[in-house]
């Protein structure tokens, strides 16, 4: 049985992305391996530092978790911050973790550009905590989007870049888990290539079937294609991308044709787009109103989670601290 670790920040409701990216994935693997999944509380901090709101994201997006299907019967739940082993590992791997190359990292670059007053210590070293997440527990997999592949490979060089430092064969290397197929990125709405609450550009699982539709009217198009069998530009192929995501391969067949034959009236097609990401929806949503009401049921996932997450971080902190050299006296 595969150990399989991954988490969400903290940083509001999730979105189809978060969906189709992870979620969806999640929910098939619990029956075939031990899985952590957690909330990236900490993470959060690098972008979004505000007290006021980090606990109502935190539940919004416990919430959404349960309410899409990950099972705390079958899996283990739990917050970042509720594990201080966690941010001992990331101390320590700091100490192996060179400036040149957290400051290549794409994701630290573009967050850099984004909040030029805000380049902290936590959104350099982001890549590190994200290590120490999952090679805590040892994993074998992890389930990733396009946009964190990058920070995947550098979990897995800090992992060997640890054994080799330390003489030892500890840490493995984990690769990334797609089920044999290619790592999904859903796009935003708004032409972009990434849907996300930063971007504004998102459709939450949360969301009522009239702001989805709201939503998916406003989508960028433009006049229609020209030409028989003309390339897409990129904000009509995003659309297309994410009815592929929701819809049935005939309704998707059904609109490349038309495409092809330029034929297609975007109305028809985002009429249709709506309807299928509200069939998708739906259950979560009708599932997230009623589980965001029993706080009772929370405290209980969230307890339990972190209990067990803790006494498999523990067991690797102990390992780590003897393999570096502490010792008590």
């Amino acid at each position: 049985m595969d150990i399989v670790v991954s988490g969400i920040r903290s940083t509001g409701n999730l979105h189809l992305g978060n969906y189709f990216g992870a979620l969806r994935n999640f929910i098939r693997m619990q029956d075939e391996n031990k899985c952590f999944f957690f909330i990236a509380d900490i993470h959060s901090l690098t972008t979004h530092p505000d007290p006021k709101s980090l606990h109502a994201n935190v539940k919004n997006v416990l919430v959404d978790y349960l309410a899409a299907g990950i099972d705390p019967e079958k899996s283990i739940i739990y917050l970042q911050s509720d594990i201080p082993e966690i941010a001992e590992l990331y101390l320590y791997l700091n100490m192996h973790a060179y400036l040149g190359e957290l400051a290549k990292t794409t994701s630290f670059k573009e967050k850099a550009r984004k909040q030029p007053d805000n380049i902290n210590a936590g959104l350099l070293t982001y890549p590190t905590l994200m290590a120490a997440d999952i090679i805590i527990h040892h994993a074998d997999k992890v389930p990733v989007g396009k946009d964190q592949e990058q920070h995947l490979e550098m979990t897995r060089r800090f992992a060997r870049r640890f054994n080799n430092f330390y003489g030892v064969e500890y840490f493995k290397e984990p690769v990334a888990y797609n089920f044999g197929q290619e790592l999904i990125k859903i796009p935003g709405l708004d032409g972009s290539g990434k849907m996300g609450k930063s971007e504004g550009n998102a459709i939450y699982l949360s969301d009522a079937p009239e702001e989805i539709e709201k939503k998916v009217k406003r989508a960028i198009t433009d006049s229609g294609p020209k030409e028989f069998n003309s390339p897409k530009p990129d904000y009509i192929e995003n659309l297309f991308t994410i009815m592929k995501a929701v819809s049935e391969p005939e309704v998707v067949q059904h609109y490349e044709e038309l495409w092809n034959k330029c034929e297609i009236r975007y109305s028809d097609m985002k009429k249709q787009l709506a309807e299928d990401i509200i069939k998708v929806t739906s259950p979560i949503r009708e599932r997230i109103l009623e589980i965001e009401k029993d706080d009772a049921y929370l405290h209980k996932v969230t307890t339990e989670g972190a209990e067990k997450a803790r006494e498999s971080a523990s067991k690797t902190l102990k390992e780590v601290r003897q393999i570096m050299g502490f010792r008590p006296f």
